[in-house]
């Protein structure tokens, strides 16, 4: 697009960037607020929403509340408060393995929710089985991962318009936590934590300072 064809943003385009200006990784969370439900469910839902390769949503998003369980996990995960002084803590937990039975469980769904089998969808699904079978179960594990990252990122923009704080972690002892969630029985691995509250009134040293980017110039490359 050339600079005299520059369209005038839609309204909605401008809120969603106002909001991603607004959220930053907050360092400390008002323990005694709380986020309404409504809002939670909300924020899972776009999750649930978000898109995945091949729809396989190779993910699951534990939701916890207990505090005994965060002051375990914030032991493993280097002390932070967040962990303990947030209003929910979300775990996105990726499969273990990309298995054949969990290939036909979204295959199979999709075709029970639409209604109808689709014979370039029944190749696809045999394409994929043995492009998963090729990669092994750690290759499938890390395409998995990647995935609860898109996951991650959603949350963090759905958490943004709910006026809702958060804090992305990678800081913390992955194995520890799948122990503690016994995630192992259900074949799956922590790959990163998200805190979500409502930043403190005063002792967060990260609240007033400006958001550094990089500049639209040294980001983006454009081929015409």
């Amino acid at each position: 697009m050339q600079k005299d064809q520059i369209r005038e943003l839609p309204a909605g385009s401008e809120a969603l960037n106002e909001r991603l200006q607004w959220r930053y990784a907050t360092k400390k969370f008002d323990a005694a607020k709380k986020v309404t439900q409504d809002k939670i469910e909300r924020i899972i839902e776009a999750v649930r929403l978000t898109p995945t390769s091949s729809g396989l949503q190779p993910f699951e998003l534990i939701l916890i509340t207990n505090d005994e369980i965060r002051q375990r996990i914030r032991e493993v995960a280097w002390g932070q408060a967040q962990i303990t002084d947030c209003s929910h803590l979300l775990v996105f937990a990726a499969w273990d393995d990309i298995t054949p039975e969990r290939v036909h469980m979204m295959f199979d769904l999709t075709n029970e929710i639409r209604g109808f089998k689709n014979e370039g969808w029944e190749n696809y699904r045999q394409q994929l089985l043995k492009i998963v079978a090729n990669r092994g179960q750690e290759g499938n594990y890390q395409a998995a991962a990647r995935q609860a990252y898109i996951a991650l990122g959603t949350a963090l923009i759905a958490a943004a318009f709910e006026d809702v704080d958060s804090t992305p972690m990678e800081g913390f002892d992955p194995k520890a936590v799948d122990e503690i969630l016994d995630l192992g029985s259900r074949n799956l691995r922590s790959v990163i934590l998200l805190p979500l509250g409502y930043r403190a009134e005063d002792g967060d040293w990260l609240v007033e300072l400006k958001k550094v980017r990089r500049s639209r110039n040294d980001l983006v490359t454009e081929i015409h």
